[in-house]
């Protein structure tokens, strides 16, 4: 589907409108729509300068809502942050507003609801399980190890 300039800035200002995105998920749209690089560089300054994008506060959105709603730690959040061409300084001052107390709090719910669905032979290969889970979840080993001590899995 091929769109003219005025087109895709009017679509990308009314997605921009409906939640936060960054300037990647916009160029790859543009893309799509087989925009020129100089319209899709135009149509991103004009978006950044109106403050329809904001790769900070798009970063922030994404680190609360990941964290809260879909249980992420801070590795697969800046992992994800960083595919969609976030910069470092950002993510990582994003990365900053996760409460460490929250975040093992978090972390422990999340592997005492996994615990209930677990099936291991010995206590051994239960821990493993949950560390493989956590670890995929984003979480660092010191804080998977805090949750599994705090959580005191029995066979």
């Amino acid at each position: 589907m091929k769109l003219s300039y005025e087109q895709a800035l009017h679509k990308l200002a009314a997605y921009c409108s409906r939640g936060e995105r960054c300037t990647a998920d916009l160029r790859k749209k543009m893309t799509n729509w087989e925009l020129l690089p100089a319209d899709q560089n135009k149509i991103i300054d004009y978006l950044s300068k109106q403050g329809f994008v904001d790769e900070v506060r798009y970063a922030r959105a994404f680190v609360h809502d990941k964290n809260k709603h879909n249980g992420w730690g801070i590795y697969k959040i800046a992992f994800e942050l960083k595919n969609k061409s976030i910069p470092k300084s950002i993510i990582d001052e994003a990365l900053t507003t996760i409460d460490p107390t929250d975040n093992k709090e978090r972390l422990v719910a999340l592997l005492q609801q996994k615990h209930r669905s677990v099936k291991a032979k010995n206590e051994y290969e239960l821990r493993q399980k949950l560390t493989r889970f956590a670890l995929g979840r984003g979480f660092t080993i010191n804080e998977i190890e805090y949750a599994l001590q705090v959580c005191n899995f029995s066979f």
